[in-house]
């Protein structure tokens, strides 16, 4: 069974079991998580509930693995001629969750 959930302002297609990287949640490492499904299927594709804008009575569980940050991303300011040369690196924090249930 497969689920489109919204979080973070981005949809995610999970199915259960998966493990997912999402945009950082104030939760703790063995905490639990529910997400509204916005649209939900079977492996085969033959039963799909569309959601306006969620699919009502649907639920998907999910525990916290971890909080982490991802990779570094270099960011580079540059002005030729004036001497001008800026390197700044940012790192994103991201929430590491197992999905667990689909319930519907």
């Amino acid at each position: 069974m497969y689920a489109v959930i919204k979080t973070g302002g981005k949809q995610y297609l999970v199915k259960e079991g998966q493990e997912i990287k999402i945009e950082k949640l104030d939760k703790k490492p063995g905490d639990k998580v529910e997400f509204d499904a916005l649209l939900v299927f079977d492996d085969k594709g033959e039963k799909v509930e569309i959601g306006k804008p969620k699919v009502e009575k649907a639920k998907i569980s999910g525990k916290v693995l971890a909080e982490a940050r991802a990779r570094k991303v270099a960011v580079i300011k540059f002005k030729r001629k004036t001497r001008y040369k800026k390197h700044i690196g940012h790192r994103q924090w991201f929430t590491k969750i197992k999905i667990g249930q689909i319930i519907t």
